[in-house]
């Protein structure tokens, strides 16, 4: 496939091979579009310890108590080599060295291939850099980057410290993301869309006051002041309540602001974007094409072979 010119990536080709966490341990193989799911939750534990820590050896005993915790069998770096040897029968290509027996532990080699938590941060950082200048092009950077999620990340292999610490890790990750989206998106005058969207989150992270802040200013925006400021004393009782702390400064200068009527809080005007730009985000949208067309051969690959 080539748009404007521009080559498709490796891919489309069916070249590549991402390994991915956020959601489901999966390998997507690039060579067929399908995703080779190990078959045991200690199995999907190793393989995520060892692509989290991808290009560094994984000690026998950090592996064993990621799979076992405390309670490891009698031969455990004998039960450990052998879930290896199953997890490399499983990977795709046949013959290519992904995971490398040390003299103390294991070691997993990207080499050309991906995973989808890099994919994520690259989108995450550069959708957070372009907020204050062009926010339309970060929404769709953000977008883009939230939409890799299949789920909660390593949602079927946290049983064990490695996964759990990355799992968290990468949430709080997801998070601050949502959290630039929504700027980003007052930012372009957006306030009614996302007002509901804001409700729900700061009712499923309750104690984050980050989402209080930008529903506080988008519904100040809408012309609901007296509800921001229903929004401040919810925020406040939850935090007195739990954690026995009132809320912070941003949260408490917002409040001023609204009661001053800030010009501060008007909707920033928005440039714009130059030609760099517009060729970044025509980039953006192709890798998206790229990325839905891949989804796209899989499922009809999988749909043919269920006939």
């Amino acid at each position: 496939m080539t748009v404007l010119g521009l080559a498709a990536p490796a891919q489309v080709r069916g070249e590549s091979t991402e390994f991915r966490l956020l959601g489901p341990v999966v390998v997507h193989d690039g060579a067929t579009g399908t995703g080779i799911v190990p078959s045991g939750p200690k199995q999907r534990a190793l393989l995520a310890a060892l692509v989290i820590h991808a290009g560094e050896r994984l000690p026998v005993d950090r592996l064993v108590e990621e799979l076992w915790g405390d309670r490891p069998p009698a031969n455990a770096p004998n039960a450990l080599q052998a879930h290896v040897a199953r997890l490399r029968r499983l990977l795709p290509a046949p013959g290519h060295t992904w995971i490398s027996t040390l003299p103390t532990g294991y070691l997993l080699t990207l080499g050309r291939a991906s995973t989808d938590v890099a994919r994520f941060t690259r989108l995450s950082a550069q959708g957070r850099a372009a907020v204050p200048d062009d926010p339309r092009y970060a929404t769709e950077l953000l977008g883009n980057a939230l939409s890799l999620w299949q789920g909660p990340a390593l949602q079927d292999s946290r049983q064990g410290p490695i996964c759990t610490a990355e799992a968290d890790r990468l949430e709080e990750q997801r998070l601050t993301t949502l959290e630039c989206l929504y700027e980003a998106s007052l930012n372009c005058g957006k306030n009614a869309e996302i007002t509901s969207e804001l409700e729900r989150l700061t009712a499923d992270h309750p104690l984050r006051e980050r989402f209080y802040d930008l529903l506080m200013v988008a519904l100040y925006r809408g012309g609901r002041q007296a509800e921001a400021l229903g929004v401040y004393e919810r925020a406040r009782r939850r935090l007195v309540t739990t954690l026995g702390i009132e809320p912070g400064p941003a949260l408490r200068c917002r409040i001023e602001a609204i009661l001053n009527h800030s010009p501060a809080l008007r909707a920033p005007r928005t440039r714009h974007p130059d030609l760099a730009t517009e060729m970044a985000h025509l980039q953006t949208r192709i890798d998206q094409l790229v990325h839905d067309q891949e989804d796209l051969i899989r499922r009809v690959r999988e749909a043919r072979e269920r006939r």
